[in-house]
């Protein structure tokens, strides 16, 4: 009988419709490094015995941001400002989801690992680098910049890479992939640039980055600030004074033009930051830092980006008070700011994710824009592919995604019992979108509502849900053709704000 040969060696009858031949896995043989966001590593006190963050749930953040003293611990002592750093202990990438005042819900990294380990030969291949989000970028990322390399070298020593090499083009030897989240493409970026490992850029065969705000944000300013933005009276003196002992929420303010100052248009400088209730001295070693790294370009690096989202993008200062505005302003080749025949500068929407600007967020013009928020741009399913096709194809993920998206407005925090409002823009018509809010703990029953939605004109919706009870809440919004969209919402009664029992 007369047999056809197959590309991968096997044979098939003729006829047959398809062959049954052994099909090669597709999979990366290069060694891939997670590197979450702010707020997105487990902290533990070494000295207290107790954890500092994201290894409780939704009660328990209900007591740390209600309770005047309840986030002590996150302070930076004076030991760990000094470089003292051994108090506090990373456990690992978030299990939970957590919240923040004007940062919102940040969800957990568990899709984003089960979407990488899903993608190479062996868990070894892949490194989940959790730090402590609350020191500088620099010591972070010379910590990230070793524990790169000695994950690269003990994953070319293993028998599984060296089966999996056997499948690569031309045999090519394993290199470093990292896959960073918000703050995490900041340390990625302090890695490969700042000499700590001088090989480790050539080293890396490509870096993905997910709503990294590499020109800073101005959300940051508004946290050192201390206004939270919500109805609930939680402690604003409490925020301020953890965020100014913070260098690493320093590393995140802007660093481009942000600054209404008049008729004119500045970066915020460190002593506008120490004006507004920051620390002057982290503001200038951060704007110190950054100028050191220059224009370095990451290797073969793809952003994704969030889009559509309503996204504080500059800021006026007046007698120490931040008020953030939802645009920005652009300048001709020149360097000279864009204004109208008035000389008043142009202002320009262009949303972000949430938290970060679209154009803080592409570094590179290789970038894909999702319709999400900030806070799952490391969970949800579009990013997820993205992910995927950049572990396995290198940095060719083929053409960006465009269109018209949802965009999704909740409050930081609400009480139980109250109605609160929900704005969803991109639709006029309630049919076409569902809405849900859910609780994430199910300790006292689960609590799943489908909030009823009206048209407001101007191609926005809007609805009005309650919750019954304090805890962490869910808003998941779906419609044909948009990525979900999620985001957190934390419910606590204004009667504990301040009660520390």
């Amino acid at each position: 009988m007369h047999r056809s040969s197959h590309t991968n060696g096997e044979a098939f009858e003729p006829g047959q419709p398809y062959s049954t031949g052994r099909i090669t896995p597709n999979i990366t043989h290069d060694a891939v490094v997670i590197v979450p966001g702010i707020l997105g590593s487990e902290l533990y006190d070494t000295d207290a015995g107790r954890p500092l963050w994201g290894l409780k749930g939704g009660r328990w953040l209900v007591r740390a941001w209600a309770r005047e003293r309840g986030l002590e611990g996150l302070h930076l002592t004076p030991r760990e400002q000094e470089g003292q750093y051994g108090r506090v202990k990373p456990m690992g990438l978030l299990k939970v989801p957590v919240w923040a005042p004007l940062l919102k819900g940040i969800e957990p990294y568990s899709q984003l690992v089960s979407t990488v380990r899903a993608h190479v030969p062996s868990d070894s291949a892949v490194l989940c680098f959790p730090y402590d989000w609350r020191l500088s970028v620099a010591v972070n990322g010379s910590l990230l910049a070793a524990a790169a390399r000695k994950h690269l070298q003990q994953w070319r020593s293993q028998k599984a890479y060296q089966n999996a090499r056997k499948q690569a083009t031309d045999g090519r030897e394993g290199r470093l992939v990292f896959v960073a989240h918000s703050m995490g493409g900041l340390v990625t970026h302090a890695a490969l640039t700042m000499g700590y490992d001088n090989d480790l850029a050539a080293d890396t065969r490509g870096v993905l980055t997910l709503g990294t705000p590499f020109k800073g944000a101005v959300m940051a300013a508004s946290m050192l600030n201390g206004l939270s933005g919500t109805p609930i009276p939680l402690p604003r003196a409490k925020l301020k004074a953890l965020a100014h002992t913070m260098p690493g929420v320093h590393d995140l303010l802007p660093r481009f033009p942000c600054v209404e100052d008049g008729t004119d248009v500045r970066p915020l400088t460190p002593q506008d930051v120490e004006a507004l209730g920051g620390n002057r001295q982290f503001a200038q070693d951060s704007l110190d830092f950054f100028r050191r790294q220059g224009d370095f370009s990451l290797p073969a690096h793809r952003a994704v980006v969030g889009v559509d989202q309503d996204t504080v993008q500059s800021l006026t200062l007046e007698s120490g008070l931040v008020t953030a505005s939802e645009y920005c302003f652009r300048y001709h080749s020149d360097g000279e700011l864009m204004r109208d025949e008035n000389g008043i500068p142009h202002r320009w929407n262009v949303t972000g994710d949430g938290t970060v600007h679209e154009e803080s967020a592409t570094f590179t013009q290789s970038f894909t824009p999702l319709g999400l928020q900030h806070g799952s741009l490391a969970k949800a399913k579009p990013a997820m592919t993205a992910v995927k096709r950049f572990l396995l194809s290198g940095p060719h993920l083929g053409p960006e995604q465009a269109g018209e998206n949802l965009g999704l407005t909740v409050p930081d925090c609400v009480e139980p019992g109250q109605i609160w409002e929900i704005s969803i823009s991109g639709s006029d018509n309630p049919a076409d979108v569902d809405c849900v809010v859910e609780s994430i703990e199910d300790s006292e029953g689960a609590f799943e509502r489908s909030v009823s939605l009206r048209s407001v004109g101007g191609e926005q919706l809007v609805g009005h849900p309650s919750v019954p009870r304090e805890g962490l809440f869910r808003v998941t919004v779906e419609a044909a053709g948009n990525p979900i969209l999620t985001q957190l919402v934390l419910a606590a009664s204004a009667a504990n704000a301040n009660d520390d029992r």
